[in-house]
């Protein structure tokens, strides 16, 4: 996972989680955030791809959501295929 906030590499070891309370050893940012979800997705209901998620007001700071599973992009998660349907629009 990377931190949403300066972008450094967070190794996270198989089969361990992201602790509510954990923080990015550079920069001292929230790890277990939504903009490091790779559930987040700003286009979809409440900005989660999960429809059962609470509704979160600021995603850049620690939460205490379930769902929470480390994004594996910069800036944390969201589909992977939006991503690749933009840059094959963006190609045209």
């Amino acid at each position: 996972m990377r931190c949403f906030s300066c972008n450094e590499l967070v190794e996270i070891p198989a089969g361990e989680r992201i602790g509510f309370a954990e923080c990015c050893a550079r920069c001292d940012a929230d790890l277990h955030v939504c903009l490091n979800c790779r559930l987040h997705d700003p286009s979809a209901y409440n900005e989660c791809s999960e429809s059962s998620a609470e509704r979160v007001r600021e995603r850049d700071r620690a939460n205490r959501c379930e769902y929470f599973s480390p994004g594996d992009r910069e800036g944390g998660g969201g589909p992977p295929a939006r991503e690749a349907a933009r840059a094959a629009l963006d190609d045209l």
